[in-house]
């Protein structure tokens, strides 16, 4: 779905962990984030481009930011880095926490409904699409300025 000509960028799901990372990209603390490949592939959606732009909404569907990207790799996840876990900007001091909250996300309830069948395993080798990103414009509106204003929960 695009608004305003812009492809939409969802992270997580609509709830608390949304609403944390969309906090985190309007304070400049989440420059990166991770996706699973096979998702990419399932949906028919192409990995983002250097230079692409994408409108974040946030839990309500409100278009909060937009976001150009400025790198993108697909790699093992095996291979993603500790300066990239970090520019994830959840709070990630090792690469273990990283892969822990990683692994509980693209194996949680609701991703595996959003994949369909067949199951999708992770292990060291499933693909991942790194993306680096900046806030190019926001958005935000006197109702969501108060929600983003809030330090991120840990």
């Amino acid at each position: 779905m695009a608004v305003d000509g812009l492809p939409l960028a969802e992270f997580g799901f609509p709830g608390p962990l949304r609403d944390r990372l969309v906090a985190a990209i309007l304070r400049g603390e989440k420059t990166s984030t991770t996706g699973l490949y096979e998702e990419y592939l399932r949906k028919g959606t192409p990995v983002e481009a250097v230079g692409q732009r994408e409108l974040v909404v946030d839990s309500a569907d409100r278009g909060v930011a937009v976001l150009e990207t400025t790198g993108v790799e697909v790699k093992r996840l095996a291979d993603v880095d500790l300066e990239f876990a970090i520019d994830e900007g959840e709070g990630f001091e090792t690469l273990e926490q990283w892969r822990d909250a990683h692994l509980r996300f693209f194996t949680s309830p609701e991703m595996t409904a959003a994949l369909g069948d067949p199951p999708v395993e992770i292990d060291d080798d499933t693909l991942v699409v790194c993306s680096r990103f900046r806030v190019v414009e926001r958005r935000d509106g006197p109702d969501a300025r108060q929600l983003y204003d809030r330090p991120a929960a840990s």
